[in-house]
């Protein structure tokens, strides 16, 4: 997290140990509802469009559950979404008997647009859903031509942009979703344990809600009625870490200020040139594919479990991740690998940096 980030959970939580929990957030209050507009502001939507939650799984969940599916129910989606995501489409389908139908993927990688409209007009789903840009790789999907099938045949739409928000300008209006869920952490630089979802006007006019229903989402008016919250409020629960949220927000302000744009640059040029690097070392298999590739690289390290390579790396201070099989079934399966090591610079980065990464790797693959 940037430095301004940190102090403002710090001043919160502070300014909670002195005055308590209710009359922190009370105080504060005008601080809050900027949370809210900044968010708003990075995604080209409006403040009353959007919910503060958890993390993105929550934000995720609590727009599916915006639908009633029962049994027959189609949901549509990629060869590449996100595990979390796709277990709660394994669960629906194992207790509700809703079918699961995914795109077929372009040759190069990546959901294909023509096989999503010819599925929605053959299946009719009752919503689409996918990934904008996997944990597993740094393939970015074309979800802007996605929005324009479910668009075109009012089928509603709810995008993952959770590895998205922080690393590439987002603008609701193009991408025509009807929901887009997304975590405080990872490239927007934020806390963990905070996240947003972004919910269309179409939805909140249509009435849609969560499952979970609390008091933060509506009022209770009469013995066996109640009244929503207008605004995306709905789908939010009541109790807040203000802390968390505070710090969401600034991380919001904080990367619009340095430009999506600029951002969108500088990382791609980073990952472009680890994959570069990468790919000279023997025995490492750079696994992206996809017309479009953005600030992840994944790549297979022979005889090796990604998980040990990103802890030997962690010993020389080196951060990255590893995916495994089970994070991404399909798509690791096409790719014929178990485990992958994930690197994802960011704007803070240095080519030097990268070089360090690959003299690090080299040693432990000869």
């Amino acid at each position: 997290m940037p430095r301004p980030v940190v102090e403002t959970i710090q001043q919160h939580l502070k300014l909670e140990s002195e005055l308590g929990g209710y009359e922190a957030a009370d105080a504060v209050r005008a601080d809050i509802e900027q949370t809210y507009d900044s968010i708003a502001e990075l995604i080209g939507g409006t403040a009353r469009n959007i919910a503060v939650v958890e993390n993105a799984t929550v934000a995720f969940s609590q727009a599916m559950s915006a639908f009633d599916l029962v049994a027959g129910d189609r949901i549509l989606t990629t060869r590449n979404d996100y595990i979390s995501n796709q277990l709660a489409y394994l669960a629906l389908a194992q207790r509700r008997g809703v079918k699961i139908v995914r795109a077929e993927d372009l040759p190069e990688g990546g959901v294909d647009p023509d096989s999503v409209r010819a599925l929605i007009r053959g299946e009719r789903p009752a919503i689409v859903a996918v990934t904008w840009i996997p944990t597993n790789s740094g393939l970015v999907q074309d979800v802007q031509a996605v929005g324009d099938a479910c668009a075109e045949a009012e089928v509603p739409y709810l995008l993952d942009a959770c590895q998205t928000v922080g690393q590439m300008p987002i603008d609701v209006a193009r991408l025509k979703c009807d929901f887009l869920s997304a975590t405080a952490r990872k490239f927007l630089r934020g806390p963990r344990g905070a996240g947003f979802l972004y919910v269309s006007d179409r939805m909140l006019q249509q009435g849609r809600y969560p499952m979970s229903l609390d008091m933060r989402g509506a009022r209770w008016t009469e013995a066996d009625e109640f009244a929503l919250a207008e605004s995306a409020h709905r789908f939010e629960n009541w109790d807040f870490s203000y802390a968390l949220v505070l710090g969401q927000g600034r991380a919001a302000r904080y990367a619009t200020d340095i430009g999506l744009d600029r951002i969108q640059v500088m990382v791609r040029e980073l990952a472009a040139y680890a994959r570069e690097r990468m790919a000279r070392l023997d025995g490492v298999r750079v696994l992206e594919r996809g017309r479009e590739l953005c600030a992840i690289v994944t790549a297979e390290i022979a005889g090796h479990d990604a998980l040990d390579i990103m802890l030997r790396l962690r010993e020389e201070a080196i951060n990255t991740t590893a995916t495994r099989r089970e994070y991404a079934v399909l798509d690791m399966d096409d790719k014929r690998a178990a485990t992958a090591l994930r690197v994802s610079p960011h704007y803070y980065n240095t080519r030097r940096e990268i070089d360090i990464l690959v003299s690090a790797l080299e040693e432990f693959v000869s």
